[in-house]
C-alpha cells in the first residue's frame, strides 16, 4: 500500500473538471474572505494560510486538537495536521485521507476534481507530525481515527454547509471505510479505492490464486519468479550491494535485526510489488537471470527498495504495521517456488516490522465486522480496484443490503488511485453519476462530457514511497 512492503500504494492526485494547474496565488472572492476567520474561531484549530500552488484555491494548513482517546478524553491531546485546500463554502468538500502522513504539497483527489470541490486532506493519527505524546499504541486503533475525522467534520461543517465526499486510497480506502462504518451520517457519499479486506487474517489463499492468474502472459509471470530464486542464489553478492548502500546512507538494521532477513524479506516482497506499481506491458524490461549482479541489483533495488527494511525505512510506517499486526490483517503467501532458498520465510508479518518493546496482540474480530457492515449496510460507496493489484485479491463485497453501492473492477490497472477515470466507458459514466448525484453537483453538459473523460489527476505523494504498503 505505498512504495514500502505490502501495503503502501501509490499516486498522486493534482488537477480537476476546473482545470485546476498554475502557480499564482488565488484572489479570494467576497464571499470567502473571512473563511481564515472562520477556521481560526473553531475551538481547537489553528490556522497558517501557505501561498497557493492550484488556481482558484487557497490553501491552509490546519493543525486541529484531538484527544488520544477519545473515550476518556482527560488522557491527554494531539495536534492532527490537517490541509485544507478552499475554493468556496458553498462547493462541497471531500475528505482525503492516504491513511499515513499528509503530503506538504498541494494536490486533489479524483473526487474533488470531479466535483470540483474543497479538499481537507487528513493525517492519519500516530503518524508524524500527528503523534501523540507520550506514544499509548493501543490508541493506534480504526475506531480512534474514524472518531478524529467525526470530530473534524463537526467542525468543519460549521463552515462548510454543502455534501461531503469521503476519499482515500489503499489504507486511505480502508480508513474511508471504517469512518462511514462507526458514523454512517458524516459524508454522503465514499469512494474507496484499492482497498484491502483482510476477513480472515489465517486464509490468505486468495493471493496464491491471484498469482497464479494475475496478467495474460504466463512468461512474466515466470520471468518475475526466476529472478527472485537468481536473486537468493546470488545471497552474498547481493547483500554486498545492500551493506554499501546503507553504509553510504548511515541506514542502520536493529528493527529486523540483520541484512540477511531484510534482504529475504524483500525478495519475498518483489513479485507483489511489481504487479502492485507495475504494469503488464513493462514485463519485457525484466532482467534475465543470466543479467549481471549489478543489473539484477539495481531491478530488484527499483522494485522492492532496498532499504526498506533499514530502521530509516521502517520507522515511518511503524503506525501502518502496528495497525495491520493488531486489527488490519496483512497477508501471508506461500513461496513454494522460493523453498528451499529461504531462511526467514516466518518472518514475513507485521511483528518483525514493530521494535519489539511495543506489545501487539491481534484482534479478528475487528475486520469481519467491518466486513460484515459493508454487506448489509453499506450506502452511497463505490469501491474501485485494478485488476491487476495484488491487494484487490481480498477485497471489499457488496450484499444484498446494501444500497446505492457498487464494486467496480479496471482492467489491466494495478494500485492506482485514479481509476475512476480507466473504467471502461459505461461503468466510469455509472461512478461518475453516483459520485456527482452524492456531492449534489448538477453537471453542465460540458462539465459531463469532461468528467466521462476523467479529470486530470496526480497521486498523493505520499503514497509512491514504499515498495508494499
Amino acid at each position: 500500500m505505498r512504495k514500502v512492503s505490502r501495503g503502501v500504494l501509490a499516486v498522486l492526485l493534482a488537477a480537476g473538471l476546473s482545470g485546476v494547474s498554475g502557480t499564482a496565488h488565488a484572489a479570494p472572492s467576497r464571499a470567502d474572505e473571512d473563511v481564515a476567520a472562520r477556521l481560526k474561531a473553531i475551538p481547537g484549530m489553528t490556522v497558517e494560510e501557505k501561498t497557493s500552488t492550484l488556481t482558484g484555491y487557497r490553501w491552509f494548513w490546519l493543525n486541529y486538537r484531538q484527544p488520544v482517546d477519545h473515550r476518556n478524553p482527560s488522557k491527554g491531546w494531539f495536534e492532527q495536521r490537517v490541509l485544507l485546500e478552499h475554493k468556496s463554502d458553498d462547493r462541497p468538500m471531500v475528505l482525503y485521507t492516504s491513511g499515513y502522513n499528509t503530503p506538504e504539497t498541494m494536490f486533489l483527489s479524483e473526487p474533488t476534481g470531479l466535483v470540483d470541490g474543497n479538499q481537507i486532506s487528513v493525517e492519519y493519527r500516530y503518524f508524524t507530525p500527528s503523534i501523540p505524546q507520550p506514544t499509548v499504541w493501543s490508541k493506534d486503533n480504526i475506531w480512534q481515527a474514524a472518531t478524529d475525522e467525526h470530530d473534524l467534520i463537526k467542525a468543519l461543517k460549521t463552515i462548510y454547509h454543502g455534501k461531503w465526499i469521503s476519499t482515500g486510497a489503499s489504507k486511505g480506502g480502508m480508513t474511508a471505510t471504517y469512518h462511514k462504518r462507526f458514523y454512517p451520517g458524516d459524508v454522503d457519499g465514499t469512494v474507496a479505492y484499492v482497498a484491502p479486506n483482510d476477513v480472515n487474517n489465517k486464509d490468505d489463499s486468495a493471493y496464491d490464486k491471484f498469482f497464479k492468474t494475475v496478467g495474460t502472459d504466463p512468461k512474466c509471470r515466470a520471468d518475475l519468479q526466476n529472478l527472485q530464486r537468481e536473486m537468493l542464489k546470488r545471497r552474498p553478492e547481493m547483500e554486498a550491494r545492500m551493506t554499501a548502500a546503507a553504509q553510504e546512507a548511515g541506514y542502520t538494521w536493529k528493527i529486523i535485526k540483520s541484512v540477511d532477513q531484510a534482504f529475504e524479506n524483500s525478495v519475498m516482497d518483489f513479485e507483489w510489488a511489481f504487479w502492485q506499481y507495475h504494469l503488464q506491458s513493462e514485463c519485457p524490461g525484466v532482467p534475465p537471470t543470466t543479467a549481471s549482479t549489478d543489473e539484477i541489483y539495481n531491478f530488484f533495488d527499483e522494485i522492492s527498495g532496498a532499504l526498506t527494511y533499514t530502521d530509516q525505512g521502517l520507522e515511518p510506517y511503524i503506525p501502518y504495521y502496528y495497525q495491520a499486526g493488531t486489527q488490519l490483517g496483512w497477508p501471508s503467501p506461500q513461496f513454494k517456488y522460493l523453498h528451499p532458498l529461504l531462511r526467514w520465510e516466518s518472518t514475513y508479518q507485521p511483528r518483525t516490522y514493530v521494535p519489539s518493546d511495543i506489545p501487539m496482540k491481534f484482534d479478528p474480530k475487528a475486520m469481519s465486522d467491518v466486513d460484515h457492515w459493508v454487506r448489509t449496510s453499506a450506502t452511497h460507496m463505490a469501491f474501485i480496484y485494478g485488476q491487476n493489484d495484488p491487494w484487490g485479491a481480498e477485497a471489499f463485497r457488496v450484499g444484498p443490503g446494501a444500497r446505492d453501492s457498487k464494486v467496480y473492477v479496471s482492467p489491466g490497472q494495478n494500485h492506482s488511485s485514479h481509476l475512476i477515470a480507466t473504467l471502461p466507458a459505461a461503468q466510469k459514466a455509472e461512478v461518475t453519476a453516483d459520485l456527482l448525484r452524492w456531492a449534489g453537483v448538477k453537471a453542465t453538459p460540458q462539465q459531463q462530457a469532461r468528467s466521462l473523460v476523467g479529470p486530470q489527476v496526480t497521486e498523493d505523494p505520499v503514497l509512491a514511497q514504499h515498495p508494499r504498503l
